[in-house]
């Protein structure tokens, strides 16, 4: 019997550490904004994973939960604010939750089987807020036996792997992208309709889903990639799995998102107008070929780009 409680034991710690996340060790000098940097996330991500006010100081010692890259919550999170009328995607049914002390969105979002974005829109919230002990927030009903929904995109629901084990690191690794077979799902690929603005001209259009949800634009070698839409520039950086990615939100709160760039033009809080130029096209990292990836975001969830509106 003691044997078996041992295995047991044994079995529950192993499994707990496949689903656990990656901690940083903070390191003298380290900022939130150098540590995105090493991991390509958001500065938002990091400060929604552990919950975190705008100005906070971090310290030598310090541990950090680095969440597992979204780029749909990385674009929730790039947000200045909510809209007052959120149609929500989530199950009818929701319950309140009493915040606890060690809480962060973060954990709350996977402990109930939703996106950092979707607990935020379904509380009315924006990406500075900070829980407190006492808070009440509401939270979906879905079972975590469902799975972690932590990468969900409206186009096609996306599970990301989870964190192989805890690891406590220092300094961070360099977030080099390894090279992976490539797990997109391709839809059928058609010319761009004359009537629609892409980022690039006439390109061919190619619908996809998995880690990258969006649309695929061919195009030619350092083609100029032009705003769709006017508005400001809320990120630009190198984001995990997407290279160079830019985010522009318009004024009624979508976030128009370029990545896989070969080079920026812009700098975020920048207002850019529709059909100036951002940059220029790169290569795709699996194909080899040049093009860019276009996908628009309403509070974190990805919709249809050729719908999307422009100007």
């Amino acid at each position: 019997m003691k044997i078996l409680r041992k295995a047991l034991i044994i079995l529950l710690l192993s499994t707990s550490f496949l689903f656990a996340d990656e901690v940083y060790l903070v390191q003298k000098g380290d900022t939130l904004f150098s540590i995105s940097r090493k991991y390509q996330i958001t500065v938002a991500e990091l400060r929604a994973a552990n919950n975190l006010k705008e100005n906070d100081v971090l310290k030598a010692g310090q541990k950090l939960v680095i969440p597992t890259a979204d780029i749909g919550t990385a674009a929730a999170l790039s947000q200045t604010k909510t809209p007052d009328k959120v149609k929500q995607e989530l199950a009818p049914v929701s319950e309140v939750y009493v915040v606890q002390k060690g809480d962060t969105f973060y954990s709350l979002a996977r402990k109930n089987g939703m996106t950092v974005a979707d607990l935020l829109a379904l509380n009315k919230l924006d990406s500075n807020a900070v829980l407190k002990v006492g808070q009440k927030l509401k939270v979906s009903k879905v079972p975590v036996e469902n799975g972690d929904k932590s990468g969900e995109v409206a186009i096609k629901p996306v599970q990301p792997k989870p964190a192989e084990e805890v690891k406590t690191t220092s300094p961070a690794t360099d977030g080099k992208n390894e090279k992976t077979p490539d797990t997109r799902t391709y839809g059928v690929t058609t010319n761009a309709d004359n009537s629609v603005s892409w980022p690039v001209k006439n390109p061919k259009i190619t619908y996809i889903n998995g880690k990258v949800s969006g649309v695929q634009c061919a195009c030619l070698s350092n083609e100029t990639v032009i705003a769709v839409r006017e508005g400001t520039v809320m990120y630009v950086g190198l984001y995990r799995g997407f290279g160079q990615v830019l985010f522009v939100q318009s004024k009624t709160g979508l976030i128009y998102a370029y990545t896989g760039l070969g080079s920026v033009s812009v700098k975020k809080g920048d207002y850019v107008t529709f059909g100036s130029s951002v940059g220029t096209a790169g290569v795709d990292s699996i194909k080899g070929t040049p093009q860019i990836t276009f996908m628009v975001f309403q509070n974190g969830k990805a919709i249809d780009p050729a719908k999307a509106p422009r100007g």
